[in-house]
Formats: structure tokens, C-alpha cells, sequence
């Protein structure tokens, strides 16, 4: 398909035939490992450039594949690893890892771990902007004749110049998207990685780039890299217009997250209702990538607590597309986001160094976690599956989920949240999944 082509409504998104089976683990780095963010911060901008000593904390992660094994997830969704100044968002260099977490070689090792157990490996694209303190911006500022000067769209008319910040965070410089340099730029940063093992991208802001940027990018990394898979994060708007003008495998579906834990804490189903009727119609041109935590919002948990977070995840492992999970959710474990300096932080945390030494309060969530997983890989065809709703009230919802593959294999699901939690998932008469246990 031609860049100038535009995909019919109807036609759904091609994608590597492993993302038919795909259910993640999204994990952020720099906390999961307890690498120092905001002192790292502090010491970088009162000595700029001064070197870093790495620290292999990826290693870390390594004892966590067999858990991530263990959960029936097969694939790992990395936060931001490459340099950076202090969370990850700021990049200072595409090409390295950052020393925090190890050098080039330790995320070699982390992929290819990965590999043997069948887990495929997906990278943070933090695209849309770069840090402020970046090499190659502060050459673009001294030097309006250099190559990097080309990347940004610097008005020089002021002292000292400046260039465009992304949503009013001055460490944050966006790129010039029209700039056929840019566009050159990051197609060479996701062509290394994925040479080097990585099996796809999260693009990061995704919604404030111009679709037309990825589609001129991606078509010629699918053809050198066809197992790729490619999705943008998009919080609201078109999101099958996006999804054909950009070439994207998929976005994520913020909708969905939105209308599961904002039914379950306000006792009104019937938004969820009109939000899976919507989840129909994207499915005719893409599979989403669906979740019910990530690490930009409060702990699904700490929203409806943790026997309402069982149903979420209930509806997520339940209805069409990509599912994934975010990293200690699986745990119950609790954290809200705040808008504040380390707002992050409750939300991004550290883990143990094995999961050996995970607290047992969190067993009974994390069973529950591995019986819906392994009922959806029971069930591959839910992958595009579509919902059709059959009770709808305040605090009941039913609804039959329905394969799309011409099997006529379907699910039925019942949630009610009229006293206790409760949650079944039946196939025909047999109940496959029952929460409470009985």
C-alpha cells in the first residue's frame, strides 16, 4: 500500500501475525529498577555533559522474565530507556541507553532473554520533543548553519532564541515535523533498535504530531522489518482516521480505560454500554491497544479499589484487542497520580529484586490476573472479537462477546457491583472464570 493510498473504513489494519496472540507487561524502567531520577536531575543540570557512570540495573529485570512468563504475558512494553536528564521523556541521545540503566550491551542481553521465553520486546518512542538540554538542540541553537538546526523550528528573531516546547514544559523541545530532516532522523533512531532486537514501538504523544509525519516513516521500516508493530499513543479524537492517515498497527484506546473505571466508581454501566458500542466500530479498521493502567495515570486500584479492579480487568481480557497490563497492577498494588513535581512517583515504582520477594498480599489479585489471561489465550479469537450488550443497568452489566473468525465461539459476561464485587464469565453453561472464587 502506497503512502498516497487511504485504507477503506472497512478494511481493517494488517498486522505481524504475532500480535494475534500478544497480551503485554508494561513496565517504566527507570523506577521498576530504583535508578535515581530527581537527584540525576539536579546533578546533570549543574554540570552539563559531565559523564555518567553506568549501572547495569537492567539486569534486574532479567529474573523477571519467568514471571512474565508465568502470568501467560508474551510481551514487554518498555518506558523510556534511552539517556535522558531525569524521567525519560527528556531525552538526551536516541542511540544510547541510559547509564542509569546500563549500556547497549546489558539491553541486548535483556532482549534476547526475552526471546527464549517467547516474550516479544517493545521500545518507548519519545519523538514528539526531545530535552532541553540535549547536545544536538543546544547545537541547533548556537549554530543555524548545522544539520541540527534543521530538526527544530528555532525563532531566532528573539534573545536568546527559542524553540516551541511541548504543552508549556520548557525542558521539553518539540521537533519540526515538516522538516524532511526529522522525519530522516527518527526513521534512522527506530531502524537501530529494531536492528538490535526490539520488535515494535510505542510512539509517545502521538497525538500531537500530524498523522502524515508517520506515514511517510513507517511503510519503508515495515518492509525491512515486517514482524514490526507500530501503535501511537492517542488520548482522544478520530481514532480510526488517525489510525489509517498514520499508518499505525493501532492507538491507545483511552476511551475504553475511561468509561471501565469511571463505570465501576460512579455505578453507571451505561457508560460503559455506549463506550463497547464505539469499540465495535473501531474494530473495523483496527485492534486497539487496550489497558486499565499505564504510567501517566492513578493506579486502577486506588480508583475502585482492588475487588473493582478485578472487573476491569474482567471487561479488559474480555472484549476485542491488544490487552496489556501495567506493571504491579497484577499485585493490587495502589498509587495516584499527582500534578505536581514527582506527581509520578507513586505511579512508577520499585520492585524487588525477584519477584521472590513479592509481598503475598497481593497473591489473590495476581490469580486472578493469571485465570483471565489464560482464559483469553483459551480464547485467541477475542483478539477482534465484538460485544453485543444484554443487560444494562445502574449496577449490572451483561454483555456476549462474539468471534468475528466465522467459529461462532462467544463469551458471556455478567458484572454487577449491587453490593459486593462479582464477576462470571461462561462459556454456553460452564462458567470460566468466577470472581469471588466459589
Amino acid at each position: 500500500m502506497s503512502n498516497n493510498t487511504v485504507r477503506p473504513s472497512s478494511e481493517r489494519v494488517p498486522s505481524p501475525a504475532w500480535v494475534e496472540h500478544a497480551i503485554g507487561w508494561h513496565v517504566y524502567p527507570l523506577g521498576f529498577v530504583g535508578a535515581p531520577i530527581h537527584e540525576h536531575e539536579i546533578a546533570v543540570q549543574s554540570a552539563p555533559g559531565a559523564p555518567v557512570e553506568h549501572e547495569p540495573r537492567l539486569n534486574r529485570m532479567l529474573p523477571w522474565l519467568n514471571y512474565i512468563q508465568g502470568m501467560g504475558l508474551n510481551v514487554l512494553q518498555l518506558g523510556p530507556v534511552f539517556e535522558s536528564t531525569s524521567h525519560g521523556y527528556d531525552t538526551l541521545d536516541y542511540f544510547r541507553i541510559d547509564p542509569r540503566l546500563g549500556t547497549e550491551d546489558d539491553m541486548v542481553r535483556l532482549i534476547a532473554h526475552a526471546h527464549d521465553r517467547g516474550i516479544k520486546v517493545l521500545f518507548d518512542g519519545v519523538f514528539n520533543h526531545i530535552g532541553s538540554q540535549a547536545p544536538m538542540f543546544r547545537t541547533a541553537l548556537e549554530d543555524p548553519d548545522s544539520s541540527e538546526a534543521e530538526l527544530f523550528d528555532i525563532d531566532r528573531s528573539v534573545n536568546p532564541p527559542s524553540a516551541p516546547c511541548f504543552e508549556g514544559n520548557f525542558d521539553l523541545i518539540e521537533f519540526n515535523h515538516k522538516s524532511t530532516a526529522t522525519k530522516e532522523f527518527v526513521a534512522s533512531v527506530m531502524d537501530y533498535w529494531l536492528a538490535r532486537g526490539v520488535d515494535g514501538w510505542r510512539l509517545d504523544a502521538a497525538y500531537a504530531v500530524d498523522p502524515k509525519f508517520w506515514a511517510e516513516i513507517l511503510p519503508g521500516l515495515r518492509e525491512k522489518y515486517p514482524h514490526a508493530y507500530f501503535y501511537g499513543e492517542v488520548i482522544h479524537g478520530d481514532y480510526p482516521n488517525i489510525v489509517r492517515t498514520s499508518t499505525f498497527d493501532a492507538v491507545t484506546e483511552y476511551e475504553l480505560w475511561k468509561s471501565i473505571w469511571s463505570s465501576l466508581k460512579e455505578k453507571n454501566f451505561f457508560e460503559l454500554e455506549w463506550t463497547l458500542k464505539r469499540h465495535n466500530e473501531f474494530l473495523k479498521t483496527f485492534v486497539p491497544l487496550t489497558f486499565v493502567g499505564n504510567h501517566d495515570v492513578t493506579r486502577i486500584a486506588s480508583k475502585v479499589g482492588q475487588d473493582k479492579a478485578v472487573l476491569a480487568l474482567t471487561v479488559l481480557m474480555t472484549v476485542g484487542g491488544l490487552p496489556v497490563v501495567y506493571y504491579g497492577d497484577e499485585q493490587g498494588y495502589t498509587g495516584v497520580k499527582e500534578d505536581r513535581a514527582g506527581g509520578d512517583d507513586q505511579v512508577r515504582p520499585l520492585m524487588p529484586p525477584s519477584p521472590d520477594e513479592l509481598s503475598p498480599i497481593g497473591e489473590w489479585i495476581l490469580r486472578a490476573h493469571q485465570q483471565l489471561i489464560a482464559l483469553r489465550r483459551r480464547h485467541p479469537w477475542l483478539h477482534t472479537a465484538i460485544t453485543e450488550i444484554t443487560e444494562v443497568a445502574n449496577e449490572k452489566l451483561s454483555y456476549v462477546t462474539k468471534a468475528t473468525d466465522g467459529s461462532n465461539s462467544q463469551l458471556t459476561v455478567t458484572l454487577s457491583i449491587d453490593g459486593s464485587p462479582t464477576a462470571t464469565v461462561a462459556v454456553g453453561d460452564s462458567v470460566d472464570f468466577r470472581f469471588p472464587a466459589s
